[in-house]
């Protein structure tokens, strides 16, 4: 069944069974195939197709040979073979055979499997008069959990010193969060809000600003000769009072305040780094209109 489950990327979950068998006959292990394949559906796991098992025996004496199927305490106990087959309705996933008898033929093999195969469908198609493919999601009740990758190098940033980043962003979600060594962020949250506001926080910590995209930016400091604006965590350009406005700046107070939202364009990155923001590039142009002479 491990290869169809989902992949960790796409189910970023431990899943662990647990199977109550109240006897033995027709196989325990086959039994747990077939209600585990319909409870991780029902538990939303997004199981690529369902998957039922059946125990072939074998009853051999002499030239005379039968092969029987879903077989008995009995049958196991006093017969030659348990072959047990699981699988899709397109094909086998797995099998395990013990035999107490030196080995069996092909024909004895072929027989089996052909009887294993139309067991499987049958038991396949009663399984599905309940469910047929997984749940839409998990229960409301479960946590979510959501990963993402960041650059090995930005890790310290997203945990911060003495890891005063990562607490910040837990406690601004409500998430928990969880990072590898190889950069592998988990997010577990009962609200996909809690969890997206985390994505975004680590998403904007590990961002490299792109020239020519536009940020919504926070007013961090003024100056006289602009202000510095946040477009992404930790990261602050200037916005020279030339590109504040379309028209004529004097003082950057009368436009700008400190903690004000405002929205510039990243216009270039200098060789130590420092960023370039204009806002007067994303202003509508002031059209003048021609002076005619009173009359």
């Amino acid at each position: 069944m491990k290869n169809l489950l989902p992949n960790d990327e796409d189910f970023p979950y431990t899943i662990r069974i647990v199977s109550d068998i109240l006897e033995s006959n027709g196989s325990s292990s086959m039994a747990t195939v077939c209600a585990g394949s319909l409870a991780l559906m029902d538990a939303g796991v997004k199981l690529k197709k369902p998957v039922a098992g059946i125990a072939m025996g074998l009853i051999k004496e002499g030239d005379k040979v039968a092969v029987i199927s879903d077989i008995l305490g009995d049958e196991d106990h006093f017969g030659d073979m348990d072959f047990k087959v699981a699988g899709t309705a397109e094909g086998i996933t797995a099998i395990q055979m013990d035999i107490k008898i030196r080995g069996i033929s092909f024909d004895i093999m072929e027989t089996a499997l052909a009887q294993a195969k139309e067991g499987r469908l049958h038991i396949l198609g009663e399984m599905s008069k309940t469910m047929t493919v997984p749940r839409d999601s998990i229960s409301k009740y479960a946590p979510h959990l959501y990963s993402m990758m960041v650059p090995r190098d930005m890790i310290g940033a997203v945990i911060g010193p003495g890891g005063k980043t990562i607490r910040h962003i837990i406690s601004e979600s409500g998430a928990e969060i969880d990072i590898d060594d190889e950069g592998k962020v988990t997010i577990a949250a009962v609200d996909k809000t809690q969890a997206e506001i985390a994505r975004k926080m680590i998403a904007g910590l590990t961002e490299v600003p792109e020239i020519g995209k536009i940020y919504d930016g926070v007013v961090k400091g003024i100056k006289d000769f602009g202000a510095f604006v946040e477009i992404l965590p930790g990261k602050e350009g200037l916005l020279h009072i030339s590109e504040i406005d379309n028209k004529r700046v004097v003082k950057v107070e009368d436009v700008l305040k400190f903690g004000q939202a405002i929205q510039v364009k990243l216009m270039g990155i200098d060789d130590s780094g420092k960023l370039k923001l204009s806002r007067k590039v994303l202003l509508p142009k002031e059209t003048h209109k021609p002076k005619t002479d009173a009359k």
